[in-house]
């Protein structure tokens, strides 16, 4: 399709945004509509921006590690649930 922006600096304020709070997916897709790109391109010009904003690739991180910190929760919150119901349903 199009090339990818040159310019790192050159991402719409709302894909910027979306970065800000952790969302490369949204990023990519607020791009590729924007701009008419194609996935690989799209996903090129995001990582290059982060890659050229270090605050902004070291914010993104930390937020895909409260992400993955919030998966974990869930995964042991559903684990305890079905220990609980498997001794609740053995006892009967």
């Amino acid at each position: 399709m199009n090339d990818a922006p040159r310019d790192p600096g050159d991402l719409p304020p709302a894909a910027v945004e979306a970065l800000r709070k952790g969302r490369t997916i949204d990023a990519i897709r607020i791009l590729r509509q924007e701009r008419a790109l194609d996935l690989r391109d799209a996903k090129q010009a995001v990582d290059q921006y982060v890659r050229t904003n270090p605050g902004l690739e070291r914010s993104l991180r930390e937020a895909q590690a409260e992400a993955n910190r919030g998966c974990v929760v869930w995964v042991l919150g559903l684990l305890a649930l079905a220990v609980a119901g498997y001794y609740v349903l053995a006892w009967r």
